[in-house]
């Protein structure tokens, strides 16, 4: 508990700007016109390949005693492939709502 506290301490102006970048990412998403969720979730998706780039170059400058690391940079590269992936597949879902579909019963002459 000791070195909870220490860690606060030392590093409380990051763990303070962490705090409020949660409640303003809250704040912002939660009010996002449905119309523009297609946009939000693209710019997500190039955030989750910025995560993907970064836990790569971890893996890469890792030493090979650091596990950490390279447990981290795993995670990294596996959980932001897994969002990019996730989040193509659902924008191509709702993009998907807003195509024509042909009417049936009309026949071309």
């Amino acid at each position: 508990m000791e070195s909870a506290m220490n860690f606060f301490i030392e590093n409380r102006d990051a763990v303070f700007i962490f705090v409020l970048a949660v409640f303003v990412g809250f704040e912002v998403i939660g009010h996002v016109p449905s119309i523009l969720h297609t946009p939000l979730m693209s710019g997500s998706n190039a955030l989750s390949g910025i995560c993907i780039i970064g836990g790569i170059i971890v893996m890469g400058t890792a030493s090979g005693d650091d596990i950490a690391a390279m447990i981290l940079g795993f995670f990294a590269v596996v959980f932001g492939t897994y969002n990019v992936v996730g989040g193509f597949v659902v924008t191509d879902r709702m993009l998907e709502m807003f195509k024509k579909k042909p009417k049936e019963g009309k026949s071309k002459k």
